[in-house]
């Protein structure tokens, strides 16, 4: 399968690049690189071109703290080749967990 780099950008500034192999989702993407939000806030375009969110998925978007137009789970996207360079926006105050080592479930 094809890598993909992206940037999570962290509310204060910092950004990690990350790589993972197309198919892996944002979250697992995050966690990988010790960042535990599935909460991320997309570029428009890349937004755009996505499935539609499922009600299940907007349930849980409702939660979410710093709710913006182009947020989505991180755990309901999963990387494409056309989301290489993409800058991924993490948002100021998330419903974290501490990252130890354990694997989160899926929403």
């Amino acid at each position: 399968m094809k890598q993909v780099t992206v940037t999570f950008i962290e509310p204060d500034g910092n950004e990690v690049e990350a790589t993972g192999e197309e198919g892996t989702n944002l979250m697992e993407l995050a966690h990988e690189n010790d960042c535990s939000t599935c909460h991320v806030i997309l570029p428009e375009e890349i937004f755009d071109n996505l499935e539609e969110p499922t009600d299940e998925e907007n349930d849980m978007l409702d939660l979410a703290f710093g709710l913006t137009d182009t947020s989505r789970l991180g755990c309901q996207v999963e990387l494409t080749a056309e989301m290489e360079g993409m800058r991924i926006k993490l948002p100021s105050a998330t419903r974290n967990f501490y990252v130890d080592g354990s694997k989160p479930a899926h929403h």
